[in-house]
């Protein structure tokens, strides 16, 4: 459907190993002062000091994770430096340095690898984070993608999964549930263009959401708004996974219950159009769509004024005994119990 028609390319063999992660990684510029040596040797050198360091992985499997029917590998390449960010910001912390390795196949030009890394460094600057590093193999089939994310942090700053308290409110930022109903439009039109390619998609009224699945955001900008707002949330998870994933992890690890409230839950307006348009319920794409992005958190009972008229956060539940379990308060006041019904790599 985003078939590229220029056919000029060039063999990735020609270049040979290091000759093609010389060329990928040229633009790759330092602007971490904790980067005392990046590509180029054995191993990165970092220098934290006094702080403390987190680290993230993530691996991306071509027809497991993404789809270059419809993902453009620039695209590809930007979120994939996303997610991983992502994972950072919900330690509360600040993202500093990324290593990229990649596995790919033949069927892939040196012209293809570039777009992908376009993107990697598009990213890597718009969030400050150094490319120090990777490795690259080949592949049997397709393309396979491992970012791994490090970030520093004070000690006192660092939020886990664990902190959260019965009494504490559960919040969350932004919206929730576009990025997968950007994805069912992309995986519809997939399927009109493979019936007739001279179709040609009007994707104009569904723009946000398919954002939200092709560019997603980390809320790097969170951690400096809790400092402002003189808030440290007592356990934060991003939403990946799902709500209800999300939501449940914050309760096991912190061995307390939730009511979780759906006329709550954030949605953009042009979410609730196309879930019409889909008839499909949009609770449950709220609760079970992965890829948002957005930080999941809770906060003491007592800090809700520092956060009640902040455009960017929604109090959406609160946290209760683990003995009364995890729960969905529905708009009919009736209690269902969560269950995680995100996304799943290893489910067939």
């Amino acid at each position: 459907m985003l078939e590229n028609k220029d056919q000029s390319r060039t063999s990735i063999g020609e270049l040979g190993e290091f000759g093609l992660i010389d060329h990928l990684t040229k633009h790759f510029t330092v602007t971490q002062a904790s980067t005392l040596k990046s590509i180029g040797d054995d191993a990165a050198v970092l220098d934290f000091g006094s702080k403390k360091v987190v680290i993230s992985t993530d691996l991306l499997i071509e027809g497991v994770h993404f789809d270059l029917a419809y993902m453009p590998l620039k695209h590809l390449g930007y979120k994939a430096v996303v997610a991983n960010v992502s994972d950072i910001c919900a330690m509360n912390a600040t993202p500093t340095q990324i290593t990229v390795s990649i596995a790919v196949s033949n069927r892939f030009p040196l012209e293809a690898l570039e777009e992908l890394f376009a993107g990697i460094t598009s990213a890597s600057k718009f969030y400050g984070v150094d490319v120090i590093g990777g490795d690259t193999t080949s592949s049997q089939k397709g393309l396979i993608i491992s970012i791994t994310a490090i970030g520093e942090a004070n000690l006192e700053d660092i939020v886990y999964r664990n902190g959260a308290q019965a009494t504490d409110l559960l919040v969350v930022s932004g919206d929730i549930g576009a990025a997968y109903m950007g994805l069912q439009i992309l995986e519809r039109e997939k399927q009109v263009f493979q019936v007739n390619p001279n179709n040609q998609p009007d994707l104009e009224p569904y723009t946000y959401l398919i954002e939200r699945q092709l560019k997603p955001e980390a809320r790097r900008d969170l951690k400096e708004l809790f400092e402002k707002l003189e808030l440290k949330p007592t356990s934060m998870i991003d939403v990946s996974d799902g709500l209800s994933s999300e939501v449940m992890h914050l309760c096991k690890q912190s061995g307390v219950g939730c009511n979780l409230y759906e006329e709550k839950i954030p949605v953009d307006p042009q979410l609730i159009n196309v879930c019409e348009e889909f008839n499909i319920d949009i609770t449950t794409i709220a609760l079970s769509g992965g890829e948002d992005y957005e930080l999941l958190f809770t906060i003491k009972m007592e800090d809700y004024g520092k956060i009640k008229a902040n455009p960017n956060f929604t109090v959406i539940g609160h946290m209760t005994q683990e003995s009364e379990g995890m729960h969905l308060v529905t708009r009919a006041n009736t209690k269902i119990q969560l269950k995680a019904r995100g996304w799943n790599a290893l489910e067939d």
